[in-house]
């Protein structure tokens, strides 16, 4: 596999973690299927990609304050309370669940704003969505043994 295909799913993931829209689930089972390079590989390019974006949402929620004023977070305030919410009840254990669609993205930038240490962030944000990736790629290269 070349490096251009890395760095898309790089990217791919990348742009999924940051209140960008985008998609990286496929772009992975895709590569996974296509037998592309080692599974194990893949997922670690995937999950640094997308622990890299929400480092990116923990930072933007550092400065929140000052960015809410601007038109330039476009975070939806339904979802920031809801992810706010979730990150009071259920604390720093939440970032497990930063990988969950709608919620997860802006769990990353309550995290930020509440002033969550970045290292602890870092570790629960990584576990969480490599765990996600590599259910992903396992459930892909199991579901090519089996349907074959």
């Amino acid at each position: 596999m070349d490096a251009a295909a890395f760095a898309g799913l790089f990217l791919a993931a990348f742009l999924a973690a940051t209140v960008l829209p985008a998609q990286s689930e496929l772009a992975l089972a895709g590569l996974v299927a296509a037998g592309a390079a080692d599974p194990v590989l893949l997922v670690a390019v995937a999950s640094v990609g997308n622990t890299a974006g929400s480092c990116v949402n923990w930072a933007l929620g550092r400065g929140l304050e000052r960015l809410r004023r601007t038109r330039r977070l476009r975070i939806p305030e339904a979802q920031y309370a809801r992810a706010e919410r979730w990150y009071r009840r259920f604390g720093i254990w939440s970032l497990l669940f930063a990988w969950v669609p709608v919620v997860g993205d802006p769990l990353t930038v309550v995290a930020g704003a509440l002033r969550t240490p970045f290292l602890p962030f870092l570790f629960l944000v990584g576990i969480g969505k490599t765990a996600r990736y590599a259910v992903l790629a396992g459930f892909t290269d199991w579901f090519l043994v089996y349907s074959s």
